[in-house]
């Protein structure tokens, strides 16, 4: 949620930042700013007049010991007046705030300046590419092919229990999920990652705290009896570890990583590019999250896309980067980066993480505070990135490393595996 500092005192400037999103917000923006111009006014008067009745209280008082009954009388009458007028203006101040927050919460994030102003995916920037395409054999399968071949994941098996997007990983392909969520969280705790393994279903509070709230509950499964949210990422519960908390400024940066299932609607998803794994209603992952301190939170947003760029290399996966423009990022996000490995056998980019700063914006929901050296309570930066996400990655390996004689994997998932070759 945007701050009403950052929208009043830079107001132009907010504007043409959302404007970058692809969509005017001026009005947005308007609304705000006289919602809370007229809250600040009705708060005024209510002071007044609370102050003004605190001071005939005490008149009254002593009207009534100097036997100046007529005049104590009307005095008492002025204060209930101005008690009633104050109840009438609590009333007014409480709903203008709710107003406020509801319009606040409808507004994105700012994008960084270094976003570049755009509608859709096909404007978005490739920053960084590494890697060879891999060669394949004479006849190279997709991965949806090599999973039934090698029995690997059952679909069919996931859509009688469960339903599309709900596959069963069987024999090696489960002990292939296993070893790289052991290998990802390996690589996270020697990067000086702390790990948590946080609840997968959430209130409503949390799904607020991080913008997943009003922005995306079509693409969250709903609990209704219990007002539940299954995560769509570890972003969510762990992030919220930090709501309503104020830090020490010597604290900062903390890091945490957790792997967790994560659960997507996708609703209206079809076709052939969500075929196999490339795009499930239930997948794992591992998320690593960071807050900071504002100072520093762009250099740690780097870190952290140099520690996925580790990830994808110790893998061998040919892959790019992308930063994101202004309409293809996030509700929350100020500057997002993409990572695309290469599908061999699909010829086409597969989305494996994505790796974002909020600056304040979580932050500002969630009340989440750092107290400076000078005594102020100031508002963190929340950043999280996946290290990484499965399907895609899963598919991108058994479809890049398939050869004549079977799929071999990448050395560095040897140790975690037992086995070297599928």
């Amino acid at each position: 949620m945007l701050t009403l500092n950052a929208i009043r005192n830079n107001t132009q400037e907010t504007i043409e930042r959302l404007a970058k999103r692809g969509t005017d917000r001026s009005e947005d923006i308007a609304e705000v700013i006289s919602i809370d111009e007229n809250k600040r006014a009705k708060q005024t008067l209510l002071e007044q007049n609370l102050a003004k009745a605190n001071i005939i209280s005490r008149e009254v008082g002593e009207l009534f010991k100097s036997g100046n009954k007529e005049e104590a009388d009307r005095k008492k009458e002025e204060s209930v007046r101005l008690k009633e007028e104050s109840k009438q203006l609590e009333m007014e101040v409480s709903e203008l705030e709710q107003q406020l927050l509801q319009k606040l919460y409808e507004i994105p994030n700012t994008p960084h300046e270094k976003v570049r102003k755009g509608t859709s995916a096909e404007e978005n920037e490739v920053v960084y590419e590494w890697g060879e395409e891999p060669k394949l054999p004479a006849g190279a399968k997709p991965h949806w092919e090599l999973t039934s071949q090698y029995q690997l994941v059952d679909f069919e098996l996931g859509n009688k229990i469960a339903g599309a997007g709900f596959p069963v990983y069987t024999g090696k392909g489960a002990r292939l999920q296993r070893a790289l969520i052991n290998f990802f969280l390996d690589e996270a705790l020697r990067a000086g990652y702390y790990e948590v393994q946080p609840p997968v279903l959430v209130n409503e509070a949390s799904g607020f705290g991080t913008g997943q709230l009003p922005d995306k509950e079509g693409q969250m499964y709903h609990i209704g009896v219990d007002n539940l949210y299954c995560i769509p990422t570890a972003e969510v519960p762990i992030t919220n570890m930090y709501r309503d908390v104020i830090l020490k400024e010597e604290d900062l940066p903390i890091k945490n990583v957790g792997y967790t299932p994560c659960f997507r609607r996708e609703a209206g998803s079809y076709g052939s590019h969500v075929r196999g794994l490339n795009r499930l209603h239930q997948f794992d992952k591992v998320e690593i999250v960071q807050i900071a301190h504002p100072d520093k939170s762009y250099e740690i947003l780097e870190d952290m896309v140099d520690h996925v760029k580790g990830l994808m290399k110790k893998l061998g996966l040919k892959f790019r980067i992308l930063r994101l423009c202004g309409g293809d990022m996030g509700f929350a996000s100020a500057l997002t980066y993409d990572f695309e490995a290469w599908s061999g056998a699909q010829q086409k980019w597969l989305e494996v993480s994505s790796t974002s700063n909020f600056e304040t914006f979580q932050a500002n929901r969630l009340k989440c505070r750092f107290k400076s050296k000078d005594g102020k309570n100031e508002l963190v930066h929340t950043l999280n990135g996946s290290a990484l996400a499965l399907p895609r990655i899963v598919a991108s390996l058994l479809e890049n490393y398939q050869a004549e004689d079977g799929i071999h994997l990448p050395e560095c998932l040897h140790p975690y595996l037992g086995f070297s070759k599928i």
